[in-house]
């Protein structure tokens, strides 16, 4: 397969970041892209919740929904505002750009990016723009990660508008909306073509990319894709290592069992990665040998695998020396100790919900954040069907469960990705090729 060469342009960003980034991420959740700015490492102010619109439920549409966590605000635990995108498109994942102006969100079934305001007033987000042409200009299907590169961002698919399989790529945009370039997902040399998730170690010049399944097991019934073994052998193996100058890949590492959130340690001086198999329910390490080569090793397993726990999302702590894992069909979030990454333990687990997915730890560690739904078709049925986002307490020892917001009980929908925000935000200036949407 051919790689296509990154343009000019890109090349000179992502040189100058190498520059200029500090020592991999220090963002107010873990999971932010090293090149974010502007971040919030004490009390975040608002939770913005990317949302899944339910036929007959309110407007029906996919929404970005916010609530004040501020303890010391009097709508604490309380929507303050909710944007409908006016179109119900499998509402999933989000990102901030660079400059934590905007917020982009996307659609895995009619493949649209949203592009949100949420610097001018963080506590009523503002629609101000809709990408269309993923598919067109990328090749790809299902907007996946989105992932902020200096001046730019890095959009993962899930699939492919060919035949709605797994094979797919990345497309990149600059912060205005425009497409720059495509990068497939290598097919040769052990690759599957599938995608999920993406994590930069700018330090090593090494970004992650995960696997998971495409358009025509996402949007199926999870009973009858369980029950289709030609569906089920439909699902990503692999994790790809790339040249992140050259945007490039290197080396493609066998995971099986769909692995999916990857996130880098972030203690100074480490350089390793970990990653949860959700059909296997595996944890794996991802670091150098003593050869210098990047490997993939099972380190932890997550539960009892024969229940299929179904591990989704994962929060490493900032300090890498703690995981939480949530499992969705058991409705449970557990934590590891990673003081030993090679060995991880479960030293603690608690039923948060009947079904949960995923987990958003604050900066300093204190509060968790769970919310519950995984996908339209594959969330469970009648009264298991909670959809909620939940926010706990952490004291070291246990989770206690400080507010509810029923999304149903609202009529707002499924509740499904969690980003920070802050009442008054820092904005970055904006880095090359990034002009501010609102002065267009």
């Amino acid at each position: 397969m051919h790689f296509p060469s990154v343009k000019a342009p890109l090349a000179v960003a992502l040189a100058l970041c190498f520059c200029v980034a500090s020592p991999i991420a220090l963002a107010d959740e873990t999971c932010n892209s090293p090149y974010m700015s502007s971040l919030i490492k004490g009390q975040e102010d608002f939770v913005h919740v990317w949302t899944l619109g339910v036929a007959g439920m309110g407007d029906g549409f996919d929404k970005l929904v916010t609530i004040d966590v501020n303890p010391a605000s009097k709508k604490f635990g309380k929507v303050v505002g909710h944007v409908s995108v006016g179109a119900r498109g499998e509402a999933h994942h989000m990102g901030f750009t660079d400059d934590r102006r905007y917020l982009w969100a996307g659609g895995l079934d009619d493949s649209k990016i949203y592009v949100f305001d949420v610097a001018t007033n963080p506590g009523k987000p503002k629609l101000i723009k809709t990408i269309t042409d993923f598919a067109t200009k990328g090749g790809f299907v299902g907007p996946h990660t989105f992932y902020a590169m200096p001046g730019r961002m890095l959009v993962g698919g899930l699939s492919n508008p060919k035949d709605h399989g797994g094979v797919t790529g990345m497309a990149m945009y600059n912060n205005k909306g425009d497409f720059v370039s495509m990068h497939e997902m290598p097919v040769t040399k052990g690759g599957d073509g599938y995608g999920y998730d993406i994590a930069i170690n700018p330090n090593k010049n090494v970004m992650l990319t995960s696997s998971f399944t495409g358009w025509n097991n996402y949007m199926m019934d999870l009973g009858k894709l369980i029950k289709d073994q030609g569906a089920m052998k439909n699902f990503g193996s692999t994790m790809v290592v790339w040249n992140l100058k050259a945007m490039q890949p290197e080396k493609v590492l066998a995971v099986p069992g769909a692995p999916l959130e990857i996130r880098w340690s972030l203690k100074e001086g480490d350089d390793w990665a970990i990653t949860a198999s959700a059909l296997t329910s595996k944890l794996w390490l991802v670091k150098k040998d003593g050869k210098g080569e990047w490997q993939a090793k099972d380190v932890a397993t997550i539960g009892d695998p024969a229940k299929i726990p179904l591990p989704v999302d994962i929060s490493i702590t900032a300090d890498g020396k703690g995981l939480w894992v949530n499992t969705f069909m058991d409705g449970t979030t557990r934590y590891f100790d990673l003081s030993n990454p090679e060995a991880p333990k479960q030293t603690y687990s608690k039923h948060t919900g009947s079904q949960v997915n995923m987990v958003s730890q604050s900066w300093d560690g204190k509060r968790v954040y769970i919310t519950s739904s995984l996908l339209a078709n594959w969330d469970k049925k009648g009264a298991d069907d909670e959809q909620f986002l939940k926010l706990f307490a952490w004291d070291g020892k246990e989770l206690t469960e400080k507010f509810k917001i029923d999304f149903y009980k609202e009529k707002l929908g499924r509740a499904h990705h969690m980003k920070f925000g802050a009442a008054m935000p820092k904005v970055a200036q904006v880095q090359q090729g990034g002009v501010p949407l609102a002065a267009r």
